[in-house]
């Protein structure tokens, strides 16, 4: 075994579950410890202050600068005796990480002392320069100025000894380049639109919240073996490796005992999740080996998003503490399932009810058809939008490979729901309906079962699925910021929602009573979207066919797909509901581009390494051997019984010089391939030709390396092998 892989594997298989102390007590005693929650605004902000905050937290108001030193003194006050000694604007930048700047709350005083402060403008604004972060030109490098504003709906929090202050991050200009900011602007938008259409039905709705809950797959793997995978360290994913013998087969895996190793991981990751507010649920084995998942309670949808990319980053130091690095990419090993992020997804009144949960009354019901139908049609009109909200180089290996949805967008509902829908359609007429037909038409839509998740089976092949109270989006991909396919949700619902009451408004115009004008949009929605609606194998190749005949689009290149973003239909929308600036959506969709780009070119780099200088010479090693074998097998033996004795070892021979040279000559076309794309200075051009003449010779010099593995020695391989990386205990 090679000199690396053999003291990996050593050191990985030594592992033993290290000793953590945890709270000693119940979760509820230590929940929220370390974030600045209202309880804790009570304790630490004066009368006004605290009316201010919770004003701009509830109603989205702007805080009065006139308190801002209050809350910034309270908050100091706070954070310090939570052993804060720094603070920061704790950020979501477009590299789809977080972004921190941490500053000591001391400045110096007159003499040699310094004194603590924190003032309402180090809590209200930051100029963090970040000018090396993306922002797909709308700001040039040398023009430093970038500022974050402080987001009082998302609390802010101690994390180690910095006090974290969730904020957008916007240029000089007021360009949004973050996620956050359109985030909020969409969920303004959906607030609007619902409010609005729910006031149809019950006018002591004044606000609407989007719940949402993210179900995180990942995988483990031990450190010692990561590391001695450069592939992994650079990539996130393994380049090159032969499938191992079992993998997931037999399915046993899935919801198995879950090793005192990993366990004790996840206890502890989920404490610090904990301390932080994140309300971590479920964890449970999932099907590929050290493939696991975790998922929170339901959230308000901004709070979501900040706690998904904390817990990324908890799980990620928590597991530095257990020997292990926690894998987030979409597909790190072949041939196994990869990992998603399934975002399931709601909209609640103010008054607590989901207005995707059928109620007990023909009116109830009929709020419930409008929201639902309105999606449906949502996710139809807008499925090119959809899907480029949710594609990157990793999910392009994950979606669609009879493991994850495919590229094709598509809507299940269930028996039940499609009966109701179908029935609906074939009731409702344009023309005036009499007393006794629209009587009978209310009846019926209140006998719509009030628990929906016992009414039909679950679809885990469907990329966007109703599943009782809520829509899950299951296409997203496990290193996504979330952030990026609710920007684009709730944007697409609040459009449909304004087009839906438009369409209501013009037939009341027209002397139809409101109730009968429901009835006939839901059923102009039910008519418009019906090709989107599909509840069965979205895997099949069936599928796709009558996908195709539907006129349904099945994008699976990722840069046709991004381009979705800006088309002239994307633009309009977004300008429409004040969520995004044609001239944003122009940078994200080159910085996608870039993103794109970039990690191609890294995995190329990373295999042409690995290739000519790892692995060619442990083959040319082994092939030396079996050279020296067959020469001392010829000097043995005569003529007749040379050929017989030496075949196997002959054909070895052949077939690893074979490999050997295709790799060779792959790698050097791979190399001159990416040489032509590095000169051109269109983004979306260089990106055109990493994909379709460099992307290819990834998969090319792999099928050649991962047949050499299965010839070449065992004991001389240099890197570790997937039964080693996927069976770690």
């Amino acid at each position: 075994m090679g000199t690396l892989r053999f003291s990996a594997v050593e050191k990985a298989n030594s592992r033993y579950p290290q000793e953590v102390k945890f709270p000693a007590g119940k979760t509820s005693e230590y929940f929220g410890v370390n974030v600045f929650s209202k309880r804790k605004m009570q304790e630490y902000l004066s009368q006004e202050a605290f009316a201010s905050v919770i004003e701009a937290i509830d109603r989205g108001t702007k805080v009065d600068r006139k308190v801002s030193n209050q809350i910034a003194s309270g908050m100091k006050a706070w954070a310090v005796d939570r052993g804060a000694t720094h603070y920061t604007h704790w950020f979501h930048p477009l590299t789809g990480a977080t972004a921190e700047k941490h500053d000591a709350f001391f400045e110096p005083s007159s003499d040699v002392s310094v004194i603590e402060n924190f003032d309402g403008g180090n809590l209200v604004q930051q100029e963090p320069d970040a000018s090396s972060l993306p922002s797909g030109g709308m700001r040039n490098t040398f023009e430093a100025r970038g500022y974050t504003a402080w987001d009082p709906s998302s609390p802010a929090f101690v994390m180690g000894s910095t006090f974290c202050i969730p904020s957008v991050y916007i240029s000089f200009k007021g360009d949004s380049l973050d996620y956050k900011t359109p985030l909020l602007k969409s969920i303004e938008a959906v607030d609007r639109a619902a409010v609005e259409l729910c006031n149809y039905f019950d006018k002591s709705v004044s606000k609407v919240y989007i719940g949402l809950g993210c179900e995180q797959e990942y995988f483990l793997v031990d450190d010692a073996l990561f590391n001695a995978r450069p592939d992994l360290k650079l990539t996130d994913r393994t380049l090159m490796g032969h499938s191992s013998a079992k993998d997931q087969q037999l399915a046993d895996h899935y919801f198995g005992y879950i090793p005192m190793r990993v366990s004790a991981f996840m206890r502890e990751f989920e404490i610090e999740a904990y301390k932080l507010g994140i309300p971590v649920k479920t964890r449970h084995n999932e099907v590929a080996p050290n493939q696991y998942e975790c998922a929170p309670v339901f959230e308000e949808v901004n709070l979501a998003v900040d706690h998904n990319q904390l817990l990324m980053t908890i799980m990620k130091r928590v597991a530095k503490r257990h020997n292990f690095k926690v894998l987030f990419h979409e597909k790190p090993y072949k041939d196994v399932n990869g990992s998603g992020k399934h975002c399931n997804w709601s909209i609640i009144t103010d008054s607590g009810t989901n207005l995707f949960a059928p109620g007990k009354t023909p009116r109830t019901n009929m709020l419930f058809l409008t929201f639902f139908i309105s999606v449906i049609k949502g996710v139809f009109e807008y499925q090119d939008l959809l899907r480029s909200s949710i594609v990157s180089l990793g999910n392009e290996h994950r979606l669609g490979a009879a493991e994850a949805p495919p590229a094709i967008m598509s809507v299940f509902l269930g028996s039940e729901m499609n009966k109701i829908l179908d029935e609906l359609e074939a009731r409702v007429s344009g023309k005036k309906m009499s007393p006794d037909e629209k009587t009978e038409l209310k009846l019926d839509v209140g006998k719509i079962p009030e628990i929906m998740p016992d009414n039909t089976d679950r679809n885990r092949t469907s990329p966007f699925a109703f599943t009782g109270n809520r829509f899950e989006f299951r296409a997203v991909g496990a290193s996504t910021n979330v952030a990026s396919p609710m920007i684009a949700l709730n944007t697409i619902v609040a459009s449909q929602l304004k087009e839906f009451k438009n369409e209501v408004d013009k037939l009341i115009e027209k002397g139809v009573k409101k109730d009968e004008a429901v009835f006939q949009v839901i059923k102009q929605f039910i008519v418009s979207s019906k090709k989107v609606r599909f509840d069965g194998n979205n895997y099949s190749d069936e599928w796709k066919k009558e996908a195709e005949k539907r006129g349904l689009s099945n994008v699976n290149d990722v840069l046709d797909a991004l381009s979705a973003m800006v088309a002239d239909k994307s633009k309009a929308l977004f300008s429409e509901m004040n969520v995004l600036t044609p001239r944003e959506l122009d940078a994200r969709l080159e910085i996608d581009i870039e993103k794109y780009t970039k990690k191609l070119q890294i995995e190329a780099r990373v295999l042409g390494d690995l290739s000519i200088n790892h692995i060619l010479p442990t083959v040319y090693k082994y092939q030396n051997v079996l050279i020296e074998n067959v020469k001392g097998l010829k000097e043995l033996f005569a003529e007749k019984d040379f050929e017989k004795l030496a075949g196997t070892q002959l054909a070895s021979i052949r077939e690893i010089s074979s490999r050997a040279a295709m790799v060779n000559i792959k790698v050097n076309n791979m190399i001159d391939e990416r040489r032509k794309s590095n000169v051109i200075d269109d983004v979306g051009e260089k990106a055109r030709m990493y994909a379709d003449n460099v992307k290819p010779y990834l998969d090319e010099i792999r099928y050649q390396i991962d047949h050499l593995e299965m010839i070449v020695d065992d004991e001389i391989w240099p890197l570790p092998k997937y039964r080693e990386l996927l069976f770690i205990r």
